[in-house]
């Protein structure tokens, strides 16, 4: 089940809570954030390859290229045999922006987004089906958790992908890590 859940960026031990698909879609859209639902029908086998994957969604995609301009899309798969699991979860755990918006959706497992406006930090616990479209320039980071399991399908509108800038930042330290989040949470 998807999950938003509001912290003050100086209190990240006190949260407000929010379950409603529709009414998390709401919250976030009121910062700018495209949060979607789609049919994820298709299942993959952990070795599927990109080229397939990118296939069973040609037409929903199509849809979004059309309207946003993508250039490129591919998709990350990371399961708990990975073996770089580690270092992926190293690279997108700090807060960090794109020139770029950053759009994902994922097509199985779950990940927890975390974006920081404002003065507010919004988790956004993201499962299988959800969409979900980061403004440019907007902080944020991204975990995965110790033993990931996703399959997420990115857009971008530049070919060159995906390109963080840090903001040198450690508030990323101090909110709970996917596997707290899930227990505590969900």
């Amino acid at each position: 089940m998807s999950l938003l859940t509001i912290h003050s960026e100086n209190n990240p031990e006190t949260a407000e809570v929010v379950q409603n698909f529709d009414a998390i879609a709401k919250r976030l859209n009121s910062i700018g954030v495209l949060f979607e639902h789609w049919e994820a029908e298709h299942e993959f086998d952990a070795d599927a390859t990109q080229k397939i994957v990118l296939s069973a969604y040609s037409q929903p995609l199509h849809g979004l290229k059309e309207k946003y301009g993508f250039q490129s899309a591919d998709v990350i798969s990371v399961m708990p045999d990975h073996p770089e699991k580690a270092q992926l979860r190293a690279k997108f755990i700090n807060e960090h922006t794109h020139s770029d918006f950053e759009v994902r959706f994922f097509v199985q497992g779950s990940g927890l987004f975390f974006l920081h406006p404002d003065e507010n930090v919004y988790a956004v616990l993201c499962e299988r089906g959800d969409l979900i479209s980061v403004p440019a320039h907007t902080k944020h980071w991204f975990d995965m958790g110790r033993h990931p399991n996703l399959k997420c399908i990115r857009l971008f509108t530049f070919e060159e992908g995906w390109v963080a800038e840090f903001t040198g930042s450690h508030i990323a330290d101090y909110f709970p890590k996917y596997e707290e989040f899930v227990r505590d949470y969900a």
